[in-house]
């Protein structure tokens, strides 16, 4: 039974009264020992199923604690825990159940309508009654190197992606997690992070189970409820994406409170706007950022709480288990300063892209994965994430990284949002394009926010033009999504030129 790969038995023995797990919307709560007999439930179920090593099980479901019975249940079973966006439309939905074949639609009841309108994939409820009578046999020949997890990417840039993380890949990113941060029994996190997402599943959840301590679960997130079930619940670490952050921030309820159990807020998901460091640390309160990726971890840096916010924006340094990179255009690794693609290795890397070699083969090479995100590093060894390498924008043979034009603009007391693109030019190539988010309409003229940035800026990075919005697109995990800005920046070009030709 204690084989790498139900190490949550072991830890239910070792933590057998514990509290496990905490359902902040029911406030139904779990001991170790509990979460380990529901967990014999769903094998039990799964087995009684016939279900084989390697299929596939799909779940549907707002967050709630069952689903980490499913998803153990899963990998004691040699079978592949699927969770899909509940937000996606049945077009969508469809494409990843044809790409992923599943034996199993699990649902909550909310989402049992979407389950069952495909009828040609047996249907199961989050809540299903389960007898249970004798733990069941685990005869799987088990592998580490075997699938435990198959996470879709968002797939803003085209199709999506599954990602396939082996019990390897989920077991090391938590290790790698515990020792590098120093995870242990007293920590406890609140997770607003949708759990069909890694950052949901693997950012803390599962290293702080493995480490015996207590994760709470939220569901829809709202700011004050979370502030306030931090301090209910006395946690520790939570991990939360900027724009949960700012709308935090915005309550009547953080201008007073204070966080006597939190060690420090992370954030991670989206870079983070620097104005919410200087109000965490205008209150004395511990703040820092994360980096990771679906493919890689999602963990992949520490930085000490005490330096953050000197090295504000910075990730820190690799953590103790996995290593990194930075290559520049001429596959040579860089400098100091010098910007290049990051590239990561270790234990805790995606096998591959499900029914995807393709891609497969341009992610992973010789260990190494390359993640699209460009970085550098100063001379402390401190990394930094410049932006993502399909957004760079190349203007008049300029390299321009939206990330640091975004940051400029938020400095000016009117912008509360902004995003930053480039757009096809005949003259520049590309032209620096800016979408902004007022804290009140009509504040700032373009002309003024364009003065702003030359303050700041050398000319190339300065916005060409910048298009006023009242809320910035964002996909399903709070992270701006740019296709969207590069749709509404070609009607806005669209309206401009029949205005033109009207004249």
């Amino acid at each position: 039974m204690y084989t790498e790969q139900a190490w949550i038995y072991k830890r239910a023995a070792l933590s057998q009264t514990k509290t496990a797990l905490i359902d902040s919307c029911t406030g139904i709560q779990w001991s170790y020992e509990e979460l380990t007999s529901q967990i014999s439930k769903w094998s039990q179920y799964f087995h009684q199923q016939d279900y084989q090593k390697g299929d596939r099980i799909v779940v549907l479901s707002q967050n709630r604690i069952e689903l980490f019975a499913i998803l153990f249940a899963c990998g004691m079973n040699g079978l592949i825990y699927v969770p899909l966006n509940f937000r996606l439309n049945k077009r969508e939905l469809r494409y990843i159940l044809d790409d992923c074949m599943p034996v199993l639609i699990i649902c909550d009841e909310e989402h049992q309508p979407i389950g069952e309108a495909f009828s040609d994939i047996t249907l199961a409820l989050v809540t299903k009654t389960l007898e249970f009578s004798v733990d069941p046999s685990t005869d799987v020949n088990w592998s580490t190197t075997d699938p435990w997890m198959i996470i879709y990417t968002g797939g803003t840039t085209g199709k999506p992606k599954g990602v396939v993380l082996s019990f390897n890949a989920v077991n090391w990113n938590a290790l790698n997690t515990i020792t590098s941060w120093g995870l242990n029994e007293t920590d406890c996190t609140l997770n607003y992070m949708p759990m069909f997402h890694t950052g949901g599943v693997n950012a803390l959840c599962i290293p702080i189970l493995m480490a015996g301590g207590t994760v709470v679960i939220g569901s829809r997130f709202q700011a004050e409820e979370a502030l306030r079930a931090l301090n209910t619940y006395k946690t520790t670490i939570s991990l939360f994406v900027p724009t949960m952050y700012q709308a935090m921030l915005e309550t009547e309820y953080y201008k007073t409170a204070t966080f006597p159990t939190v060690k420090v807020f992370l954030a991670g998901g989206a870079p983070c706007p620097h104005s919410i460091y200087d109000r965490f640390q205008e209150k004395g309160i511990l703040f820092k950022e994360g980096y990771g990726l679906t493919e890689a971890g999602p963990n992949n840096f520490y930085i000490e709480s005490s330096l953050a916010y000197s090295k504000k924006g910075s990730v820190g340094k690799s953590m103790l288990f996995n290593d990194v990179k930075i290559i520049n255009g001429e596959g040579l690794e860089c400098g100091v300063d010098e910007v290049g693609e990051l590239y990561i290795s270790g234990k805790h890397l995606f096998t591959h892209y499900w029914n995807n070699n393709k891609e497969t083969e341009l992610t992973l090479r010789d260990g190494w994965l390359r993640s699209g995100d460009l970085a550098k590093f100063d001379l402390d060894g401190y990394y930094y994430i410049v932006g993502r390498k399909k957004e760079m924008i190349i203007t008049g043979g300029e390299n321009v990284y939206p990330q640091e034009v975004e940051q400029c603009l938020l400095l000016h007391k009117h912008v509360r949002e902004a995003a930053v693109i480039g757009i096809s030019d005949k003259k520049w190539g590309e032209s620096v394009t800016a979408f902004v988010c007022q804290t009140v309409p009509t504040l700032s003229s373009e002309v003024e926010l364009i003065s702003h940035c030359k303050n700041y800026l050398g000319s190339y990075k300065v916005p060409k033009k910048i298009i006023f919005v009242e809320e910035l697109p964002r996909t399903d995990v709070g992270k701006i999504d740019k296709k969207k800005l590069f749709e509404l920046a070609m009607k806005e070009e669209n309206v401009m030129t029949e205005k033109r030709g009207s004249v």
